[in-house]
């Protein structure tokens, strides 16, 4: 299984291990990791995911399509490599992936 760790706020790091194919919404809420709410239920219908995926992984964890550049809209910091949780997918090619949260999710 790929391991993502994810960096709150405050530089606690939450590495879990995730199932290929859930989304990281997801893994971060069935592990509970703090700062993750997810309360669309991973519908790309708010912000409650917000991630900053670390600068050498942003390619391999895509682009934001046009829903996801919507909602990050109403994120607070937003950057050019913030994503919303619940629109990457976790693959092989993901294993060690590395996002952090914004302070407004701590």
């Amino acid at each position: 299984m790929p391991q993502v760790t994810f960096i709150a706020f405050n530089g606690t790091k939450h590495s879990v291990d995730v199932p290929v194919g859930i989304n990281l919404m997801r893994a971060a809420t069935d592990y509970d990791v703090p700062g993750i709410d997810g309360d669309c239920g991973g519908n790309c219908a708010c912000a409650t995911c917000h991630v900053f995926v670390d600068a050498a992984w942003t390619a391999r964890a895509g682009a934001r399509n046009a829903r996801e550049d919507e909602m990050l809209n109403f994120a607070s910091e937003l950057r050019d490599n913030s994503r919303l949780a619940c629109q990457i997918i976790v693959t092989e090619a993901l294993d060690g992936l590395v996002v952090a949260m914004p302070e407004a999710q701590h």
